[in-house]
């Protein structure tokens, strides 16, 4: 069991800011208590109409990161509308390529992996992704054959869009739902791929899911750590899922 690493995601933070003049509260201000905290990394989707996170925000995350050494900047997005030049000035640590439709409310499937247009056109946008310097994740459907196609097209790192377990972890069918997250998680080590995980994911329905899985290598939460912040504090929601990451990687 591999111990799990947290990015905090920014996004609803700065949806928040977004809903008033002025940058209160400002992601840098909370990105910096989660790295105090313990957090091993920050997560943003800088979406083109800049509804949360801006791209005037990502120097300034990506700055404050580099003050904390060994923890990550992630930076996703879809590499077919606005991302390439921002990974060209940023060149994040980690870039998350999703299949967004400008203007879709969030991100709600993976790659269609079975489409070859699709393959064909990943491939090269990997490829400049890798030259500035960033490890690269493609968010994906729990599909074992795509989990072949993304080590085909040069992936580094799968993410596993998790919604369709979250909404299932606590009900009947929740052993039928892990088992395809568990067969991609287990082919992705066989082909040497990373593998990361989120969507929906939270402190109440995290646990299940890696312990079935067994080498997520991080998971990156925003709606539910905000929610949940709200309950217990930023800096105590991050102890919390470290202490959570933690047990779950002793056991």
């Amino acid at each position: 069991m591999v111990r799990t690493q947290l990015s905090v995601n920014l996004n609803k933070v700065a949806l928040i800011r977004n809903s008033r003049e002025g940058n209160w509260p400002d992601p840098v201000f909370f990105g910096r208590i989660a790295l105090e905290a313990g957090a091993a990394g920050l997560t943003v989707h800088p979406r083109p109409d800049e509804r949360h996170i801006r791209v005037s925000d990502l120097k300034p995350l990506s700055d404050l990161v580099k003050e904390y050494p060994g923890r990550e900047f992630n930076i996703e997005g879809n590499p077919f509308e606005n991302l390439m030049p921002l990974l060209r000035e940023i060149r994040p640590h980690q870039a998350t390529f999703v299949p967004d439709a400008v203007g879709q409310k969030t991100s709600d499937h993976g790659f269609d992996f079975s489409d070859p247009d699709v393959r064909a056109k990943l491939v090269p946008v990997i490829e400049e992704a890798k030259s500035y310097g960033c490890r690269v994740s493609l968010f994906m459907d729990p599909e074992p054959e795509y989990t072949r196609w993304a080590k085909e097209v040069g992936a580094d790192r799968i993410e596993l869009y998790t919604e369709a377990y979250a909404d299932a972890w606590n009900t009947l069918i929740a052993d039928a739902i892990v088992t395809p997250y568990a067969d991609c998680a287990k082919l992705a080590d066989e082909l040497g791929l990373g593998v990361n995980a989120g969507h929906d994911l939270s402190l109440e329905n995290l646990e299940p899911l890696l312990k079935a899985c067994g080498n997520v290598l991080e998971v990156s939460i925003g709606h539910a750590f905000t929610a949940e912040a709200l309950q217990f504090g930023f800096a105590e929601t991050v102890r919390r899922y470290n202490e959570l990451l933690d047990k779950i990687a002793a056991e």
